[in-house]
Order: C-alpha cells, then structure tokens, then sequence
C-alpha cells in the first residue's frame, strides 16, 4: 500500500477476504478425532468419568508431573469450584488486568475480588502491591500467568506462607509451559487451564485443576459430580463440573498434536519479530529463554509518543482488513459491572493496570495463519504508523462529518 487511500477504511479494497481471528482453534488429526468419536457412540459412554476422560488426566498428569489432574466442563467452573474447595471467602487479592472470569469466580460466590496492579514488565501481579492489600478479611491469592508466561510464582509463595494465604494460579493461558525447570501447574495449592476453543491446546469446551494435594483432589472430585463417592452415595455438596467425553477425545487428539501447535505458533512469533522489526513505538512481547512457552500469544504495546498514532485507531485500521485483532484486557476488570459500581475509586490504585489496557494489542496467530498473512497484518501496521498525521486528520474530518450529519434536525413531513 502506497497511499492511506488504499487502507479498507478509507475505501481501499480489504487485505482479507475472510475474517482473520485471534484464538482461532487448532484442530488435531480429524481422522483420528472421528475414530474416537465413533469408539464414543459403540460404547454409548457420553459423560460421567469415561474411559477418555480417564486416559486424557493420565496423559496431563505425565506431561506436566503433577500428582493429579481434575478435569472438568470449563475453566471458570474449574475456578469456582477450587476456589470452594480451598476454602476462599472474605477477600481474595486477584489482578484487574485478566479476563472477567477470574473475579467472576470469586464474586459468584460472594467473595470479595481485591484488584491489585500489575508489574508493567510481566503484565502480571506486582507482588509489592499485594502486600499492600492485605487485610485481616484477606484469605488468599488467586494469581494469572499471562500470555503463556508465568507471573513471580517464587515472591507469591513467600507472601502466602508468610501470611498463611491460600495460593491459587489461574493458569488459562499457560498449558505446557514452565517456571524454569518445573511446569506450570505445579505451584501453589493447585492451579487452573482453560481448554476454551479459543485457547492452542483445545478439547472443544473444558478445563482442568492440577494439584499435587492429594486431599484436595479427592475433594474436588467430589465436588464436580455432586457429591458422589458411588451409585447411591452422597457425601459432600457438590455441583455438575464433569467433562464429557467428546470433549476428552478432542482433547487427546490435540495432545498428540501439541508439539505443532507449539512449532507453528513459535515460528509465527519469529514472523512477527522479523516484520515489524524497526517499527517505532511497536514492542513485541518477548518470551523468556529459560522458561517453556507455548508461544500461543502475540502481544503488541503501542507507545503513542513514539508511534504517532493510538492503539485504537490501529485496531480499527486491523479491523477494516478483516484482521480481527484484540485490545485484551480492556478497560480492565475494574471498569467492568458489577465492579465498577462495587470499587469506583480502584482505578486510583491501579495505574499500570489503566496504562496497559490503553496499549495491548493482540494478533492472530496459530495453525489458521501463515507467513503471508503476518506479512500483510505487519504491512497494516506499518502503513498506519507511517501514514499517521495523513490518517488521523481523515479520521477527523470522518467523525465531524458524522457528528454534523447526527445534528442535523429530522426533516419536517409536509402537511397532508
């Protein structure tokens, strides 16, 4: 593109015929899949702890080397069932700056979310902010590791046991990556995937609980099948958690495909550096060398100053072409109901959480993406930061044209 009258916004023709999503499922081996799924209906074992189910936990507990692996319908039942499970109540520090279903799990059970800033290097929970909120109402931490990478599990673990805390890890974002030699997974009292079709590592719709806590898992069994401990037997309250087994054999089919996943998605991330390398005010996220990552994450930050142009004005340029990026985690879970109304002021103890939601850009990534398409995203990118003084006096002179066109009063019918 040669001139900003070429970007689809201004009424150029599209870089994509087709949308192009962040989170776009990886699929595994069909054939494969459609064996188990046939293997499935011989049996007429859909759900309830089936042989699937049963063979996907084993595969987990081994790839990770964690004792136990609880599988369940999805990641936000998985969080609000651990957080039961471990005893959370009163108030539970957790970060704003993560998707709403991490405080959604606490609230839900009337547990106070205490929002705590981030650590604008890791994005993650600044553990001497968390300090800071601790009361005597205060009962745990429930941490995220974001963007496949892990937050400071080591300063968190001290915290908790310093303070007798509960510590929790909302690991959605982290399956098969690690905290130096040790996978994710392991740490805290138990830590919680997302198996979301969104999420590289899918298994249609589910999550999962790893723990090295024998009682806990016990528990936790328990608590995702009502209560039961067999046919007639109810000895705990409980709630319907349970995977099924469709969901266990995408599951299985995506296990053995997870070293591609992993591959594309890494290569896709070298695409990225290699394109939008020079471009100012555009800073990729990079992934520790001495940490595992699965690399399922292209994270952008747009410094206005330098870049000349806002993070939203890109995105909307992105979206125009069909490339259908994200502004995660905005506006921040604390500008989001019910707790905006609940914590007016927390954005006042909040400002790297209100200054990344401002930057954050995610890309497209996975196995639906190839070099050519990174290429013309990056090439996007580029014609926006370059052309920004051209694109930005458009868009001015767009919008006082829409807002004169809205003022204008409604025309007067003549009389009959």
């Amino acid at each position: 593109m040669k001139h900003v009258t070429d970007l689809a916004i201004f009424g150029g023709t599209p870089a994509f015929t087709e949308k192009l999503h962040v989170g776009r499922p990886n699929i595994g081996n069909r054939e494969k899949l459609l064996e188990r799924i046939n293997d499935m209906l011989d049996r007429r074992w859909l759900t309830n702890n089936g042989p699937f189910v049963q063979e996907l936990e084993r595969k987990i507990e081994a790839r990770l080397g964690v004792k136990h692996c609880v599988l369940m319908c999805n990641g936000t039942i998985a969080l609000e069932i651990l957080a039961r499970a471990v005893g959370l109540k009163g108030e539970v520090i957790v970060p704003s700056f993560t998707f709403v279903a991490t405080p959604h799990s606490l609230q839900w059970q009337e547990i106070t979310p205490v929002f705590c800033d981030i650590d604008p290097a890791t994005h993650t929970l600044d553990p001497r902010r968390v300090e800071e909120l601790i009361t005597p109402r205060t009962t745990g931490i429930l941490a995220v590791h974001l963007w496949s990478r892990p937050c400071d599990i080591d300063a968190l673990t001290a915290i908790a046991k310093k303070r007798n805390l509960k510590l929790i890890f909302d690991a959605s974002h982290a399956f098969d990556c690690s905290y130096g030699s040790r996978m994710i997974g392991n740490f805290g009292d138990a830590e919680v995937f997302s198996f979301h079709g969104t999420k590289f590592f899918n298994t249609l719709e589910g999550g999962a609980v790893t723990t090295n806590d024998d009682a806990l898992a016990k528990k936790l069994r328990l608590m995702k099948n009502f209560g039961f401990a067999g046919y007639d037997d109810v000895i705990y309250i409980g709630t319907n958690g349970k995977m099924n087994e469709m969901c266990a054999a995408m599951g299985l089919v995506g296990l053995d495909d997870l070293s591609h996943f992993i591959t594309t998605n890494q290569r896709n991330y070298e695409s990225y550096q290699r394109y939008l390398r020079g471009l100012p005010g555009v800073s990729l996220l990079p992934y520790s060398e001495v940490n595992r990552s699965n690399y399922q994450y292209v994270v952008l930050e747009i410094d206005e100053s330098l870049s000349g142009i806002h993070r939203d004005y890109l995105l909307e340029l992105l979206h125009a072409e069909n490339v259908i990026a994200r502004r995660y985690f905005y506006p921040g879970c604390h500008r989001m109901e019910p707790y905006r109304s609940y914590f007016p002021h927390a954005g006042l103890l909040l400002p790297e959480t209100d200054k990344m939601a401002q930057r954050v850009l995610v890309l497209p990534t996975g196995t639906a993406v190839s070099d050519e398409h990174i290429k013309a995203i990056c090439n996007v990118l580029r014609q926006g930061i370059e052309n920004a003084a051209a694109i930005k006096e458009r868009w001015s002179t767009r919008n006082q044209a829409a807002l004169q066109r809205h003022a204008e009063p409604p025309a007067i019918p003549a009389a009959r």
